[in-house]
């Protein structure tokens, strides 16, 4: 029996079989002999980055495009973290893209996520001074949520210490106060629910009369309106009426100043005539009665009485 063993053949066979497990981990490697390509973004986030490590995943929403290469400090800004992304190259980045730190599940696993990208944005490109694309970034929601609740809770110190500027020894007192008048004007109310009642319900009964009287009220509204046309026509007209006399009594006094100065002398001359007239007629009738025959015989003298020459 050969017991001897043929080395070189062991040796290419092991060798063979090396190559083989090579090439296979390259394929796996590689997707099918494709190499992809990885492009180089920062981005720089005004938060703590805890719980983010280097090579924690970069999701473009939510699929994995790339891994966190770096995480430092800004040395001109301790506040704020420098990272440094390797994306694959084909992914969307554009210039109003924007990263946020989130956590997975309630392990705590920090990753960044990519959204925001519209196709009419251009795609993001270096700019100087600094020497890769920066991404712009915005709080995460734990550090929304933590400022909204900082903000709350000043909020709330700030009323709470109102409240208790408020509400001290000297206004409880006051407070006390108003609560028992309150009191005494509720109970005086109840006392007088029945007068209440009642005047409510006058009310109702005076509000429903005066809409029953209000149809008849319009006409006598019209007529009132009427009557104050025809009131201001008279007064219209009386203006022009004492417009008019004023122009009559103005030639009027012109008249009787005119009859006065020249009519009144020659006037008072003929009355003085006819008062004469009058009492020679009035002595000639005297004598007619006493006499009628001197109408024709004239006036005759009269006898001489007993004594008389």
């Amino acid at each position: 029996m050969d017991t001897k063993v043929n080395y070189a053949i062991v040796g290419v066979f092991v060798l063979a079989l090396c190559a083989i497990f090579i090439a296979g981990v390259l394929w796996l490697a590689v997707g099918s002999g494709k190499v992809k390509g990885y492009g180089l973004y920062m981005s720089v986030i005004n938060e703590s980055v805890a719980g983010l490590n280097v090579d924690a995943p970069v999701k473009y929403m939510g699929v994995d495009v790339g891994k966190v290469q770096q995480i430092e400090l800004d040395p001109a800004n301790p506040q704020e973290v420098r990272l440094l992304f390797a994306i694959e190259k084909g992914t969307p980045i554009r210039e109003n893209t924007v990263a946020v730190l989130k956590t997975q599940g309630l392990t705590g696993i920090a990753y960044v996520e990519l959204s925001g990208s519209t196709p009419g944005s251009p795609l993001l490109a270096a700019k100087a001074p600094d020497q890769y694309p920066r991404i712009r970034s915005k709080p995460s929601l734990n550090t929304r949520l933590e400022n909204v609740l900082t903000s709350v809770f000043a909020k709330l110190d700030r009323t709470s210490a109102n409240v208790d500027a408020i509400f001290d020894d000297e206004n409880r007192e006051e407070v006390k106060k108003i609560l028992a008048s309150s009191a005494l004007v509720l109970s005086t109310i109840a006392a007088h629910r029945q007068d209440i009642s009642s005047f409510i319900t006058n009310a109702a009964k005076t509000a429903d009369d005066t809409s029953r009287a209000a149809p008849q009220i319009d006409p006598m509204l019209n007529r009132i309106s009427k009557a104050a046309d025809a009131v201001g026509a008279m007064a219209r007209e009386a203006t022009l009426a004492s417009t008019d006399a004023r122009v009559v009594f103005a030639d009027v006094g012109s008249g009787v100043h005119q009859f006065t100065g020249d009519t009144l002398p020659e006037t008072e001359r003929l009355l003085a005539e006819l008062n004469t007239l009058l009492v020679s007629l009035r002595r000639l009738s005297e004598q007619t009665e006493r006499n009628p025959s001197s109408l024709l015989r004239g006036r005759q003298p009269v006898p001489l009485g007993p004594g008389e020459r």
